[in-house]
């Protein structure tokens, strides 16, 4: 349960997340109540959701229990997306909102996302870690009781806000595939469709099952979600397919013919398409891969910024800069219109109404960027032995090379001339390096460097072994 610095193992850098019950309790929760309530003091209610894992009420009852011992009314709003309790937190009167969750991850695991009043966020600089303290050392005052239980359906309100960012009325007729992988997904993108005329939805694995039968509910990485939709879609000639996370917070893409869209081109062409309503803009983007983003941006009138990934971190940017949107390539997107928070509905119905508008495929909307900046996608090397030590191999290679080093931002962000770039990066919770590679119009060459960098790490990794079993 802990860490060897003796802080507790479930708290990251920016929410909580374990292993049930070995990492994350039921007495731990209750405590993480108790402490939230001490470190923020919400000035009203509390709101509190729940995916679908098995352990999900025990956990939100014990969460429940600490508040209200602690004099904090919580409102329950049950089994949802972590954007419901973003909803549900941003609402006037209301203290904060925390969810029960552990999003892609597998059943066994659960966690919390918090958010302060207005759907603040909450992360390892805004709070995270005096919480992870108190929680550790039971820092808060005695019981003050008092605190209130009520539950909630805040389902109506928060489908109106979603269904606000487009105009139904002018979608024309399509079929679209949609995978909630056996999430909370699927009833929300039904509910959804029946105020969208002339949409037609093809389920695949929208049965919400805590025991996630078709594998972890991470599209991205789980090849047999990927596969089910690529083929709904070929299948039933549907205009597009979409796969959701657990909780989801992250929507992706695929086209007309199945093939998956890496986040990092829609998130160019969201920001190219709410430009038109804002312009002159900013718009929040993540490190990992950028020149797409940073071009249509800019020919669009509008103004790129930088920021470090996670969801935390670009809500904090978002809102200093008052950007209007925010994307990141690991497919989440935020809008300051709904909370400066992120979504993974709305990017969905903006799709439709782009491909509504355009009257051309998503193929051909995102094929030409594709091919103009292609990229390797985000590559996990997990279980290293020393991730500090190949970071500073990789520094050591690359670094004298570069014409230009971005150390500060999110990890290393190499740049050699126009010609190619890439972003190396520790995970925040766990002994693995994150690399994305990209080219100015050379797929060849964008591949031959990622093989490059790969190959460098397997082969210090592989010496770093041999040392330590020494």
């Amino acid at each position: 349960m802990y860490n060897k610095d003796g802080t507790l193992k479930c708290f990251k850098a920016y929410d909580v997340r374990g292993r049930v019950p070995e990492e994350f309790s039921t007495e731990l929760a209750e405590c993480i109540g108790h402490a939230y309530a001490a470190q923020f003091s919400p000035k009203g209610p509390v709101a509190l959701g729940r995916d679908i894992r098995e352990s999900g009420p025990k956990l939100a009852a014990a969460l429940a229990r600490g508040l209200n011992t602690a004099g904090v009314d919580t409102v329950d709003i049950g089994i949802c997306g972590t954007e419901m309790v973003y909803h549900a937190a941003a609402q006037t009167g209301m203290g904060g909102g925390i969810m029960v969750t552990a999003s892609h991850n597998p059943p066994d695991y659960n966690g919390l996302k918090f958010v302060r009043e207005g759907a603040l966020p909450v992360s390892e600089d805004t709070g995270l870690l005096d919480l992870e303290r108190r929680t550790r050392q039971r820092e808060y005052p005695a019981d003050a009781g008092g605190g209130k239980y009520e539950e909630r359906d805040v389902s109506d309100d928060y489908l109106r806000k979603v269904l606000s960012f487009i105009d139904p009325g002018t979608l024309k007729p399509m079929t679209v595939v949609v995978n909630g992988s056996n999430g909370c997904a699927g009833p929300i993108a039904s509910r959804l469709a029946e105020s969208l005329p002339g949409v037609e939805l093809v389920p695949v694995c929208v049965e919400p099952n805590p025991k996630f039968p078709n594998g972890p509910p991470n599209p991205m990485d789980n090849d047999r979600l990927r596969s089910a939709t690529a083929d709904a879609v070929l299948s039933h000639r549907a205009d597009l397919g979409v796969a959701w996370d657990g909780d989801f917070d992250r929507c992706f893409f695929f086209d007309e013919m199945g093939g998956f869209i890496e986040g990092y081109y829609l998130v160019g062409l969201l920001a190219k398409w709410l430009l038109r309503d804002n312009p002159g803009g900013s718009i929040v983007h993540d490190p990992r891969l950028v020149w797409n983003t940073i071009e249509l941006v800019e020919a669009a009138g509008g103004k790129p910024v930088p920021c470090r990934s996670g969801h935390a971190f670009i809500k904090e940017r978002l809102r200093t800069t008052n950007a209007f949107y925010g994307g990141e390539m690991s497919a989440h997107h935020y809008f300051r219109d709904f909370h400066y928070c992120d979504s993974g509905m709305i990017p969905w119905l903006l799709v439709m109404q782009i491909l509504s508008e355009k009257g051309r495929p998503l193929s051909e909307l995102v094929g030409e960027r594709m091919r103009r900046y292609p990229c390797s996608g985000e590559i996990n090397r997990k279980e290293l032995p020393d991730p500090d030590a190949t970071m500073a191999c990789v520094l050591m290679a690359y670094g004298p090379s570069s014409s230009e080093l971005d150390s500060e931002t999110d990890g290393l962000s190499f740049t050699f001339g126009d010609r190619w770039r890439f972003n190396l990066r520790k995970s925040n919770t766990e002994p693995t390096i994150r690399l994305n590679v990209e080219s100015r119009g050379n797929r060849q060459l964008m591949a031959a460097r990622t093989a490059e960098i790969l190959a460098l790490i397997d082969e210090m990794t592989a010496a770093l072994k041999q040392v330590k079993g020494r």
